[in-house]
Order: structure tokens, then C-alpha cells, then sequence
């Protein structure tokens, strides 16, 4: 009776349980998307409510919200195969949707891609889980994308503009990047590489955050030149989500549940922990207090600089990629900036540039120099090793240039002409009443409605406003809107 039992339970399961599925692998990477997401959604939508002045608390959230749903529907509909299917162009697969059942229960692959997997005595260049899988998971690290780059033009930008800004970037930038370098385009088959989306994600988002500040124009004056946060202990929170997130992002990038995934997620930690201490120390030094704000920021460029490279750097290297990712971008977001006239008059508004395009180029070069070899094998189908370890490691680091210079040419240019052409239909920018008054007159919402039994917020009584505060405390540079000090080293 029990033989038969089990027989028939064996029966019955089978068809949901192929041979080729390796229920770990599959467990691993579904909750490596989950992880992903959650750093989207509600990560970036607490950090960026809080992170913003009161005013646009709602609206920033709303960018962000709206942009993780309008890219899974693109993205099934027809972006993740423009990404991960059949080529189309050396830079560009064929669109299509991936949503039929006969798609998405077959094992998953990726056709021009030879993506090295290991699961205990097998490799192959297929994951050991369905397709629905993959498609889901390469869609948190688009729809992060998108929401990193909102984060320039928070404050200011219509959010019709933005509305059909993010479909539109999405499949005429993000999808080019996104093949070139993971889905067998010409970038991966000539040898960069981009573990988990410093130039995919970061400086991609950086670049054309920038570019799309610069077009849709400057928040008002008296947001500029002081923009508080609303809320620093719910930034810390999202802050939080999103550290713990990047576990999934970096340990999710294998397609398995291998030791690689181990390294990175081991290398992910160290390198963010690194920088923010750096970054902080830097705060101390130079300004005599530390910054929660820059704590948080510390921690964003470690997080960005070891994403090129989690898996493929030793654990020494990720501390030096600290290091250095907590210094750079400070440097280049609090002198650099003000000595630039250019950035001074583009308004990135979260500074995004310095914490994404800026990192993720550092981690993509630092990749080209400490890859190391064996390390490299356990994961990419060539020989591959940095500059650091000899050999060919050389022309390594030449590709990573080249292939950085490639990502910022498309995104500077795609993003101008989406917005060009937006603007012939929308307006980029909110008028300025709209941007005198912020929530309520974008949504008629407001974050903090209510001080109190039932009495309205009142600047001049209420919170960190009043003059008494101000001439006892010395402004932040994180919040006074002007970035940048001058600093004589």
C-alpha cells in the first residue's frame, strides 16, 4: 500500500520536478529576486520619501512605485527578450513577450550567452530552474535601475514626463546595455566584465540621471538651497533594506546556489561596511561631525563599487575597493562638484552621479585590475584574470575602459532624444506653482497632513525650521542644496 503510494506521489509530481531542476538553485534565486525587489519596493520608496524634503515625500515615493510596476509590464511584455533573447543587432535582442506557458516552464537560457553554471559535479551554460525564474529575477535588477535613476530628478520632474519616460528608457537604453554585456552581445563576447550590474545598473543610471537633470531643469530655488530630509530614521530604514538586498543582487548573479554566490555576497558586506566607515571618517575630519546622510551614501558607493566584480575579487580586495569607494565619490561629490561649473549646474537632486555613475565606474576599473583568475573560473566561460595577475590582464583592463566609455555614449545619448521627445508632448518640469507647493498640488496628498490634535504644519513653530535651531547648528553639506566644499588638500 505504501509502495503504491509513493509510486502514484511520484507520478503525480514529476511533470513540476523535471530532471533538470535543482530545487536549491531554483530556491536560491527566487529569493534572490525577492531580495532584489524588496530593495525596490518598499527600499527605495521609504528611503526616497524620507530622504527628500516634506513637500515631495509623496511624489518621490510615487516615481519610484510607479516605475517598479510599469517595468515588469514592459519587461514581460517585450523587454526581457530585447535583454536575454535572440540577437537582433551586436547590441540588441529580438523583442517578444515572455509570457506563454510553453516559454516559461522550459529550463532556462539564455541563447547568445555562455554563462558558466556550477551545481555540485555538473556545469552548464543552462541555469538548473525554469525560465519564469530568470525572467523574474533579471526584472528587479531593471526595475531598480529605473527607480536609482529617478532619484536625480526627484523634486521637479512632471510626473507625466515621468510616466512615459520610464517605458521608453527602458527599452531604448536599458535593454542595449543589458545585451551588450549579459545577453551575448558584443561587449560580453569580447571579454568585459560586469558581474552584477556596475555598468548595466549603476553607471548606467548615473549617466542618465544626469543627462535627464540636465533636461528637465533645476528644482526652485528654495529647494536648492535647502533640501532636509523629512524623516532621517525611516532613510535609515530604507537605507537598510537596501544593504540587506544587495545580498540577493550580488549573490543571486552566479544563477545558482554555488560557492561564487558565497564570495560574493561575503565581498558585497565587506566593501559596503569599508566605505561607510571611510566615508564617515572623511565627514569627521573635515567637517567635525559624522552624517547619518553620509553614512548612508559611504554605504551606497561600497555597495555600487564591489557590484562589478562581488564574485571575481578576493575578500582583501573588496576592503581596498572600500576604501576607495568611500573616498573617490566623496571627493568627487563634495569638491569636485563645486569646482565643476558644469555639475553646479545640473541639479541632481539625490546626487546620483557621484554615488552610481561614479562608483560603478571605479568598481568596473578596479574589476579590470584585481580579478582574480581563479576565482574568474569558477564562473566566466574564457580566461579572464586583471591587470594585478599578469598575463592578459592588461588588455582586461583596456575592455573595461572601453566598454564604460560605450555605456556612457548610449545612455547620454538615448536619454536626450527620449526627452527631446517627450517634450514636444509634456512638459519636463512641473510649472512653478506646482513646485511651490509640492504633494498637494501633484496628487493632492500630502505625507504628514495633520500635526497633532488636528493643527496644521506650521514651519515657523514645528520641527528644525525655526531660527533658534539654525543659529546653533551648522548646516549640513548634505542639506543646504549647494554640494560641495572647498577643501585645500
Amino acid at each position: 500500500m505504501d509502495v503504491d503510494l509513493i509510486a502514484y506521489t511520484r507520478d503525480e509530481i514529476a511533470p513540476a520536478v523535471p530532471p533538470w531542476l535543482n530545487k536549491g538553485d531554483n530556491g536560491w534565486q527566487m529569493t534572490a529576486s525577492t531580495l532584489v525587489g524588496i530593495q525596490s519596493m518598499p527600499g527605495l520608496v521609504i528611503l526616497y520619501a524620507s530622504i527628500v524634503k516634506k513637500k515631495w515625500a509623496v511624489n518621490s515615493a510615487f516615481m519610484a512605485l510607479y516605475a517598479f510596476a510599469a517595468v515588469l509590464i514592459c519587461w514581460v511584455l517585450v523587454c526581457y527578450r530585447m535583454a536575454f533573447g535572440d540577437e537582433l543587432l551586436p547590441f540588441w535582442g529580438k523583442g517578444a513577450p515572455a509570457l506563454g506557458q510553453k516559454y516559461l516552464i522550459h529550463r532556462a537560457r539564455v541563447p547568445e550567452s555562455k554563462h558558466r553554471v556550477t551545481t555540485g559535479e555538473y556545469e552548464t551554460t543552462e541555469p538548473f530552474y525554469p525560465m519564469a525564474t530568470l525572467v523574474y529575477f533579471q526584472f528587479t535588477f531593471a526595475a531598480i535601475t529605473l527607480i536609482l535613476l529617478a532619484g536625480s530628478v526627484l523634486g521637479r520632474m512632471n510626473i507625466k514626463a515621468w510616466m512615459a519616460f520610464v517605458p521608453l528608457w527602458l527599452i531604448f537604453s536599458y535593454t542595449v546595455g543589458a545585451f551588450s554585456l549579459w545577453g551575448g552581445g558584443f561587449l560580453y563576447h569580447w571579454g568585459v566584465i560586469d558581474y552584477s550590474g556596475g555598468y548595466v545598473i549603476h553607471l548606467s543610471s548615473g549617466i542618465a540621471g544626469l543627462t535627464a537633470a540636465y533636461w528637465v531643469g533645476p528644482r526652485i530655488k528654495s529647494d536648492r538651497e535647502r533640501f532636509p530630509p523629512n524623516n532621517v530614521l525611516l532613510m535609515l530604514a530604507g537605507a537598510g533594506l537596501l544593504w540587506m538586498g544587495w545580498s540577493g543582487f550580488n549573490g543571486g548573479a552566479p544563477y545558482a546556489a554555488n560557492i561564487d554566490a558565497s564570495i560574493a555576497v561575503l565581498n558585497t558586506n565587506v566593501c559596503a561596511a569599508t566605505s561607510l566607515l571611510v566615508w564617515t571618517s572623511l565627514d569627521v575630519i573635515f567637517f567635525g561631525k559624522p552624517s547619518v546622510i553620509g553614512a548612508v551614501q559611504g554605504m551606497m558607493t561600497g555597495l555600487v563599487c564591489i557590484t562589478p566584480g562581488a564574485g571575481l575579487v578576493q575578500s582583501w580586495a573588496a576592503i581596498v575597493m572600500g576604501m576607495l569607494s568611500g573616498s573617490i565619490p566623496w571627493v568627487s561629490m563634495m569638491i569636485l562638484h563645486k569646482k565643476c561649473s558644469l555639475l553646479q549646474k545640473i541639479d541632481d537632486t539625490l546626487g546620483v552621479f557621484h554615488t552610481h555613475a561614479v562608483a560603478g565606474l571605479l568598481g568596473g576599473l578596479l574589476t579590470g585590475l584585481l580579478a582574480e583568475p581563479e576565482l574568474c573560473r569558477l564562473i566566466l566561460p574564457i580566461d579572464t584574470r586583471g591587470a594585478f595577475y599578469g598575463g592578459n590582464g592588461g588588455k582586461q583592463f583596456l575592455k573595461q575602459i572601453g566598454a564604460a566609455l560605450f555605456v556612457i555614449g548610449w545612455n547620454v545619448v538615448s536619454t536626450t532624444i527620449i526627452l527631446l521627445v517627450i517634450r514636444l508632448f509634456i512638459p519636463l518640469r512641473m510649472p512653478d506653482d506646482q513646485l511651490e507647493i509640492g504633494d498637494d498640488a501633484v496628487h493632492g496628498e500630502e505625507a504628514y497632513a495633520l500635526w497633532g490634535d488636528g493643527e496644521k504644519y506650521d514651519p515657523t513653530k514645528h520641527g528644525w525650521h525655526t531660527a533658534s535651531y539654525n543659529e546653533i547648528t551648522a548646516p549640513s553639506p548634505y542639506v543646504n542644496g549647494a554640494r560641495g566644499v572647498t577643501i585645500n588638500l
